[in-house]
């Protein structure tokens, strides 16, 4: 349930990375943007996000739950982005993650999440009536920082297993005006949990989960120019597998965690303070299955390095 939530958060929202090239080229962010970082360019950052909801979806059925009140997620994201060639970059990012639940006497959890590391490849452009068709090849992989408990739905601050994630996107720019679609597919690894037994739809004598793999679509919009970014987004995502939460029961790891979900972002690069960018946004849950109706919000601010001879 919440960790939907902070799936969608934090890596469809809250790992962002816009920082301000002073050489005419707009900087690389995310996995799901089809902007890029110059060569021997550095863009380190912080992000803080916070994402809270009371209602939630069990089955197909919404709800609340007064043993659970609001639930809030408040996350803290180290970035980094470099330009191994104006075509290519890879991007890393770290979040620390804190839960709690206003009511009831679940105990929220704390603790660094998972190390996300992300290839991101401009694999082609082409002129296309006054503006540029441009197609990115995207490949990411995670894996837990810590031994944190993922068998604690919703204050669990993830899942604790391994993924490999690969995106195509495809992004159009005229003037100043983009369009973006992409698609991505999730491999997730099975999941190791502390008892013997467990149910799903059936009793399973085994500490081993199977984690159900996962999609998701986007479809977006932007302006940019030299000092301001605006984008838009709507994005489904949807587990392929799993199964809904039992009627009051806790949810599970491995439950089917559909959402659709629509987002914006505004970033702004300084001129007077060269390098330095202010970041903010927000993501809203318009309808989902075994997650929690969150409304989202983050901020952050980025450096960007010029780690070549070159000074200019």
């Amino acid at each position: 349930m919440s960790k939907s939530l902070l799936l969608s958060s934090c890596r469809y929202g809250i790992i962002i990375c816009f920082c301000l090239l002073n050489v005419r080229v707009a900087t690389a962010q995310t996995d799901a943007d089809a902007l890029m970082i110059s060569k021997n360019f550095y863009c380190a950052g912080g992000t803080y996000g916070n994402s809270s909801w009371t209602n939630y979806w069990e089955g197909t059925f919404k709800r609340d739950n007064l043993n659970l009140g609001k639930v809030s997620t408040n996350t803290y994201t180290f970035i980094g982005n470099y330009g191994i060639t104006s075509k290519l970059n890879i991007l890393f990012n770290a979040p620390y993650v804190t839960t709690h639940a206003s009511a009831g006497t679940l105990k929220g959890q704390s603790g660094l999440q998972d190390l996300s590391v992300t290839l991101k490849w401009l694999t082609y452009q082409h002129s296309l009536r006054g503006g540029k068709l441009s197609f990115f090849s995207i490949l990411s992989g995670s894996l837990p920082l810590s031994n944190y408990e993922p068998d604690f739905l919703p204050l669990s601050i993830g899942l604790h297993c391994k993924s490999v994630m690969l995106r195509g996107l495809l992004n159009y720019k005229y003037n100043r005006f983009l369009l973006g679609a992409s698609a991505q597919y999730i491999q997730h690894g099975d999941l190791t949990i502390d008892r013997n037994a467990y149910y799903t739809t059936t009793l399973i004598y085994s500490n081993q989960v199977y984690m159900p793999n996962a999609n998701n679509v986007m479809l977006s919009a932007g302006y940019l120019d030299k000092h301001i970014y605006f984008g838009a987004n709507v994005t489904k995502a949807t587990t392929l597998g799993g199964f809904d939460i039992r009627k009051n029961d806790m949810p599970f790891p491995s439950n089917r965690m559909n959402a659709t979900t629509t987002g914006a972002m505004f970033k702004y690069s300084f001129s007077a303070v060269s390098g330095w960018e202010l970041l903010a946004g927000g993501n809203y849950v318009l309808d989902g299955r075994n997650v929690g109706q969150a409304q989202t919000f983050y901020g952050g601010v980025f450096y960007l390095f010029n780690l070549s001879k070159n000074t200019k």
